[in-house]
């Protein structure tokens, strides 16, 4: 990892972008010669924005491509989204797959290549950086076609889960990984850059064990959590849950009657009280298969493919945990920082 972010330094400081390099005070005092100043970073994802805004702040020109209400696996580039890209000096994004637009124009189209870069820009698969281990997962087809590919080809493809800050052991990797950047890319801000990485560190390791006590009060044979897709593979293994269930190949617009059946057989099976729908996904399949279940379908929707309606990540995790835990059966209490 050291030897990729090494490589990322030699491009920022030979296209002159780093203002840590530059010892004398600007010579334009005008705004925009200021904003100027600043490398141009863009981050692809909302969770990745959060950080690099948390740890950078003002010290770069930070552009997001992704809102945390939409579903970066659809994305598709604007225009302005196109030229923040053909401007940045830094683009961070997501990687295995999260974003398969942006990958396909960034031309980063080799999931096992650590970092990519041109002499104009550096490119950062910040997700295949800190777990160089994912899980494998059923693959996500979001298009119309998925039941007639699931009937070409019995055995689900596996392919890894990029939904990996759901485990905030790996946001803390990020946290770190980031910060070596900025650390040694910019050296005149690297109290503040140790200031708030530090800080949001002691924040995440506080929110994980927070999480681990909430789910604790979930009752025994309950801590089974059923959701439109298999996005939480990392919060379920991280969490301690006893089993997880998707509705994987009941994604298209209408599942037939016995589809629909078979997967509410198994839900009951389970006797959990409550399942879950996801923000960036139609609750209509899950709401006939809750019913068909006769289970709840929580009126609190998950944040899994970004940070939702959330300001930050903090919210975000704190929204799912007291959803999934309320729902389940648990008392969750509100989580509150030990400053």
């Amino acid at each position: 990892m050291l030897k990729n972010v090494i490589k990322i330094l030699v491009i920022l400081t030979t296209t002159g972008i780093t203002a840590g390099l530059v010892s004398q005070r600007p010579k334009f005092s005008d705004n925009m010669a200021l904003a100027q100043s600043k490398p141009k970073v863009v981050g692809s994802h909302s969770v990745i924005c959060d950080l690099v805004e948390t740890i950078a702040e003002d010290t770069v020109d930070l552009t997001c491509l992704i809102d945390g209400d939409q579903d970066p696996h659809t994305y598709s580039p604007t225009p302005s989204d196109r030229k923040a890209i053909e401007e940045a000096r830094l683009i961070l994004y997501g990687g295995y797959q999260l974003e398969p637009g942006l990958i396909k124009l960034i031309g980063a189209r080799d999931p096992e290549a650590e970092a990519e870069e041109t002499p104009q820009v550096a490119k950062i698969a910040l997700y295949e950086q800190v777990v160089a281990e994912p899980v494998m997962a059923e693959h996500h087809e979001h298009h119309e076609h998925h039941e007639e590919s699931k009937a070409e080809n019995s055995q689900p493809k596996l392919e890894p889960d990029p939904h990996v800050w759901h485990n905030i052991e790996h946001t803390v990797a990020m946290v770190e990984y980031l910060e070596s950047i900025f650390l040694q890319a910019n050296p005149t801000a690297s109290e503040q850059y140790l200031l708030n990485s530090n800080a949001l560190t002691e924040r995440l390791w506080q929110l994980d064990a927070w999480i681990k006590e909430q789910i604790a009060t979930i009752p025994e044979g309950q801590r089974i959590l059923v959701t439109t897709h298999n996005s939480l593979n990392y919060y379920v293994q991280a969490y301690y849950f006893d089993g997880y269930k998707t509705l994987q190949g009941l994604n298209a617009d209408s599942p037939t009657a016995s589809q629909v059946r078979e997967l509410a057989a198994e839900i009951e099976q389970t006797e959990v009280p409550t399942i879950f729908a996801e923000s960036t996904k139609s609750d209509r399949v899950i709401n006939n298969v809750a019913r068909a279940a006769d289970v709840e379908l929580s009126t609190t929707k998950l944040y899994v493919d970004g940070l939702g309606e959330a300001n930050n990540y903090i919210e975000m995790m704190s929204h799912n945990t007291c959803a999934i835990v309320n729902g389940l059966g648990g008392k969750c209490q509100p989580f509150e920082l030990n400053i």
